[in-house]
């Protein structure tokens, strides 16, 4: 009803509003300032509260609660159909109820749940001190109106634990209203439905087990479930009650008040047949076994608990024992109680739920704004106690479950009986059992009061002390037409100490990982931390690096680190590298491509899995070191690394089976290379070498003005007569352009292989032929220095590595070699690594998709030509073509010059001495001599000397030709496309594209 809101605050938190007159209590001391009844009456307002004015209030409240419960119901209009079948809950109510409750709490109380359904409405606070122990709170609803399911009849329901030790459970209901049979079945029903379908969420536990699913009503410690009940009075007119609290009522009011006049109308009707019956009956003076009111039906060990409220002094009448007065007539009217009775029959709260005494008058239905005035509209509905509040301990209804099941043993030992026919021989002995009426039949007085708390065993194994201290009904409460009531709870539990929880909880949890880890295999991994002496990388983060640090690696050359995996364990330990998780694009092995793992020993026959990886078992003590390659030769890794966009950096997974993983980090600072970068990207590198571009990205293709070095301009000027020249690039140039006219490995390559071809043909010359060693390696190998190399591959692969790093860091070759290397090795060296750094470029001298199109164009042409192109022009041509990518065309030159080079001095041409003229006619030229002059000219040689001409002519062609087969495959990028006859075409194009540069004068 609107207003109520108003007195939330004065009966629920300050426990104001009670009537002691009409309750039979004396809860404190009498006020002669508290506003009478016919005044609250008159002044009542629904802008205001309507409670009496100077009521100090008796009960308990403010900050002497610690837990505030409140249960609404209708606080919209659930008669509505609108409202009942609404498909979503409207919060603006329960907003204007919370804030109305938050305004009367004292401050830093804090709302630890609340749920709505409706009308229906719960709402829980909790005090500063008791907010911080309450967790797993949860809250749901169960419908049971329209359908079964709808939510303007059902309840709200909450759950919390206290203390991490206590259970407690909230149930916020309005059941089924009516007095008809079918009403009340349908209560019980209603309450049937909330206690099967409310379920809670599960509890989780941090670091501890968590719950499969929900709790329900029935598995906590304690329980209370208040609400409108709407259990009414039966086999009793309702108009009968009515007069018989009225003749109570009445004498409250003073004899002008409007109430008391209205009570005085009603009255003076006329009485029905059973009134005096009934009101005899309500007059009789009940035993004292008689008035007890409590419901203590299902629990015998711990009965009802009966109010702790004050009793009238020794020397006032017992209001019991005063066949007039207020408490004998309530007694009477509750042996009606549909409740009551609906428990005795184990129809509805049979298992173990309780009542305190009532001792107070029915809480429905007043005239709203009135104290006593009960339904005075045309429907005069009955008086009755429809809300209530009842609560259950775990121990209750363990007591519940275990009466149950003593019944069904004794129903079935008298069944055993009566089928072995015990009871005919037996009956001239009167009675199977004796039976006591005064003690089997009576209730257990052992009430939990104020001086006799009930001591309950929780779920989690705490005595825990409940006790019910007040139990009554506001009557002076106005604004609604039911009267409010409440009841008060002393509960003592033991609560968990957080920070010693935590301490134990550690100390529990080192015994178990120490009983655990005795039983489990454990290893113990040691890194070796070597630190290469020529690392360039001062990184402050590698003595704190716990893995494997590789420190510094270059392209084609192997690292090496080991690890020692010791058992320091009780039990044997079988251990293996895993499949690692990797992102995406990642393929997921036990190492990186660029990575080998070896074990000192050979693996497990078996394994824990078939098809798993490699295992290798360590018993007790022992050790098993492996070794780490880092060996990266995968030229697109090179150019990703070299580019920024991968790094080596990856984790290792070695498990131990039934034990725990361990990851081993890797690390390693990869060194920039010239290899695998383009000609494009090659001319852009500044002076001093690759390694200044260390993290840096070169940039792509230009075709800016170039340079080359004055000293070596010659080659062109060789090959065509002086095709122009390029001037040098500035020194402000950025670093992204053009640095360079062709690659300075290039040149430098060149240029050493040119230096140290005389001096090793000479060195050999002078030592292995002084010792009659085999014959040459060029006399052998036509390719040489290119192509049968007589240097051991191990040690030419040392010489190799020096040569590439003294390529990318811009030193003399010469500082790189070692003092006893031969001009032979070094030769060697240096000719496999032009021949490999060709073969690294991605597009090579002469790109497929740019340059060879157009080449290949002008090879066939040449090819096809008739008569033949002279030499000159071939090479023009070719130049020309070239041209349009000047680093591609010098870079050309400078290998094509150095080859013609090589091949001038492992293959010199004898040449003929000047033969005289002999004349034939008038020819006097050469051309005009003809082939008989030569002859004769030959003749005239004596006939040796012409052989070892053409010897060495042919000799010099083989090595032009085996030259251009190797540099063909090197430089010139063929489309991969081609296939079959047409490429085996276009590579013999290319070779003679490169041949025709190697021929010098001597070689025709």
């Amino acid at each position: 009803m609107t207003g109520t809101e108003k007195d939330i605050g004065g009966w629920f938190v300050d426990g104001k509003g009670v009537s002691e007159s009409l309750s039979g209590l004396s809860i404190r001391e009498e006020t002669a300032d508290t506003e009478s009844f016919e005044d609250q009456e008159r002044r009542r307002s629904k802008k205001t509260t309507t409670l009496p004015d100077s009521d100090p209030g008796g009960l308990p409240g403010g900050n002497e609660i610690g837990i505030y419960a409140l249960g609404l119901q209708e606080i919209v209009d659930i008669s509505s159909k609108t409202e009942a079948l609404r498909p979503y809950i409207d919060p603006q109510p329960a907003k204007k109820w919370k804030t109305a409750v938050a305004e009367a709490l004292p401050p830093d109380y804090v709302l630890v749940a609340e749920q709505q359904l409706i009308g229906l409405y719960i709402l829980i606070y909790a005090s500063e001190t008791i907010a911080p122990t309450i967790s797993h709170v949860s809250t749901t609803s169960v419908g049971t109106g329209l359908m079964g399911y709808m939510g303007n009849k059902g309840a709200v329901t909450a759950r919390l634990v206290l203390g991490e030790t206590t259970r407690m459970v909230f149930v916020n209901c309005h059941l089924t209203a009516g007095n008809e049979k079918g009403n009340l079945e349908r209560r019980n029903w209603d309450a049937s439905q909330i206690l099967s379908r409310t379920k809670f969420d599960p509890m989780v536990e941090v670091g501890g087990p968590t719950q499969d699913f929900g709790e329900g009503i029935g598995d906590e410690d304690f329980a209370f479930w208040f609400g409108d009940l709407n259990y009414r009075l039966e086999d009793i007119p309702g108009e009968d009650v009515r007069r018989l609290l009225m003749l109570h009522t009445r004498d409250e009011y003073g004899k002008d008040a409007d109430s008391k006049k209205k009570i005085n109308r009603q009255l003076a009707k006329p009485e029905s047949p059973t009134f005096k019956r009934n009101h005899e009956a309500a007059n009789l003076v009940l035993d004292e076994d008689q008035f007890s009111t409590s419901t203590t039906l299902n629990s015998p060990s711990q009965p009802s608990i009966a109010s702790s409220a004050t009793l009238p002094e020794a020397d006032l009448p017992d209001p019991f024992s005063d066949p007039a007065s207020l408490q004998t007539t309530l007694s009477s009217l509750l042996k009606h109680d549909q409740l009551h009775s609906q428990m005795r029959k184990r129809l509805a709260f049979h298992d173990g739920w309780r009542e305190g005494q009532i001792d107070f008058l029915p809480t429905y239905k007043y005239d709203a704004g009135s104290i006593g005035v009960f339904d005075s509209s045309e429907k005069q509905r009955g008086p009755s106690w429809c809300d209530r509040v009842l609560y259950r301990t775990r121990q209750d209804r363990l007591d519940y479950v275990e009466k149950v099941r003593q019944e069904e043993l004794a129903k079935k030992r008298d069944d055993e009986i009566k089928l072995q026919g015990i009871v005919d021989a037996v009956q001239e002995d009167s009675i199977l059992f004796d039976y006591d009426p005064d003690n089997d039949g009576a209730e257990d007085s052992n009430n939990a009061t104020a001086d006799n708390p009930q001591t309950v065993m929780t779920r989690e194994g705490y005595e825990d002390r409940i006790r019910l201290d007040h139990y009554t009904s506001h009557q002076r409460v106005l604004s609604s037409d039911h009267k409010p009531l409440d009841a008060f709870f002393t509960l003592d539990y033991d609560t968990v100490d957080p920070e010693l929880k935590a301490k134990i909880q550690q100390e529990v949890a080192r015994e178990l990982d120490k009983a655990e880890n005795d039983g489990r295999p454990g290893v113990t991994i040691v890194v070796d931390q070597h630190r290469d002496s020529d690392s360039t990388k001062n990184d402050p983060l590698s003595p704190n690096f716990q893995g494997v640090n590789f420190d510094d690696v270059k392209y084609d050359h192997a690292k090496v680190r080991n690890i020692t995996i010791a058992n320091t364990g009780r039990v044997p330990a079988t251990v293996g590298f895993v499949d690692r998780s990797v992102d995406a694009g990642q393929t997921g092995e036990v190492a990186p491509s660029w990575l080998k793992i070896a074990f000192d020993r050979p693996r497990d026959k078996t394994n824990h899995k078939t098809g798993a990886v490699d295992e290798y078992t360590l018993q007790p003590g022992d050790a098993a070191s492996v070794e780490l390659t880092l060996h990266v030769t995968d030229l697109d890794r090179v150019r990703r690394l070299s580019d920024g966009e991968e790094s080596l950096e990856d984790v290792l997974v070695l498990r131990i089976y039934n034990g725990r993983d361990y990851f081993l980090p890797l690390r390693a600072n990869w060194l920039q290379s010239a290899f695998g970068r383009s000609i494009d990207k090659l001319v852009r590198i500044p002076e001093g070498g690759v390694r200044r571009l260390q993290h840096q990205k070169p940039g792509g293709s230009s075709h800016g003005p170039g340079s080359t070095e004055s000293h070596r301009q010659h080659i062109k000027d060789h090959f065509v007569g002086g095709h122009g020249s390029s001037s040098p690039g500035s020194a402000g140039d950025t670093d992204d352009a053009v640095k360079w006219s062709a690659p300075r490995e290039i040149f430098r390559l060149t240029e050493a292989i040119e230096e140290l071809i005389e001096r090793s043909l000479a060195e050999w010359d002078m030592i292995r032929a002084a010792n009659n060693d085999d014959s040459a390696p060029w006399e052998r190998n036509a390719g040489w220095p290119f192509a049968g190399w007589v240097t051991e591959t191990a040690k030419r692969g040392i010489l190799e590595l020096g040569v590439r790093e003294a390529l990318d860091t811009n030193t003399p070759f010469a500082e790189l070699f070692p003092a006893e290397s031969s001009s032979i090795e070094k030769l060697e060296a240096l000719a496999s690594t032009l021949l490999r750094f060709l073969h690294c470029l991605p597009d090579g001298i002469i790109p497929a998709a740019t340059l060879w199109p157009h080449l290949d164009a002008v090879l066939t042409f040449i090819e096809k030509s008739k008569p033949p192109t002279p030499l000159d022009e071939q090479r023009i041509l070719v130049l020309d073509t070239l041209s349009v990518s000047p680093p591609h065309s010098v870079s050309f030159t400078f290998i094509t010059f150095m080859l013609s080079r090589v091949a001038s001095e492992v293959a010199p041409v004898v040449l003929q001495p000047p033969m005289p003229l002999v004349r034939r006619g008038t020819a006097t030229s050469f051309d005009e001599m003809g082939l008989d002059a030569v002859v004769a000219g030959k003749e005239q040689e004596g006939g040796g000397r012409g052989e070892e001409v053409r010897k060495s002519r042919e000799r010099r062609r083989e090595v032009e030709e085996r030259f251009a087969e190797i540099f063909a495959r090197a430089m010139v990028r063929v489309p991969g496309e081609l296939g079959g006859k047409k490429r085996r075409e276009a590579d013999g194009r290319a070779r003679k594209g490169v041949v025709e540069f190697l021929r010098g004068e001597e070689g025709g």
